[in-house]
């Protein structure tokens, strides 16, 4: 039987969403084993002199948790 957790984490990025997404998921590894998949719940940008400054997203992590057998 499978069972899966997810939690919320929000990430951001200079460059880019997908770069955000990526952020994420490289973070939220070194604390969270068996990632599953990602959705992207919101997506937001900071602006700064006319200009994006900053891509922001908002997540929703999916992994499942290790049977102990």
């Amino acid at each position: 039987m499978s069972v899966l957790k997810v939690i919320e984490v929000l990430g951001n990025s200079t460059i880019s969403f997908e770069d955000a997404v990526k952020n994420v998921v490289k973070e939220a590894a070194k604390s969270v084993k068996n990632i599953k998949s990602v959705y992207v719940k919101d997506m937001q940008v900071t602006v700064n002199n006319n200009a994006v400054a900053e891509y922001r997203v908002t997540t929703k992590v999916c992994f499942g948790i290790m049977d102990s057998l």
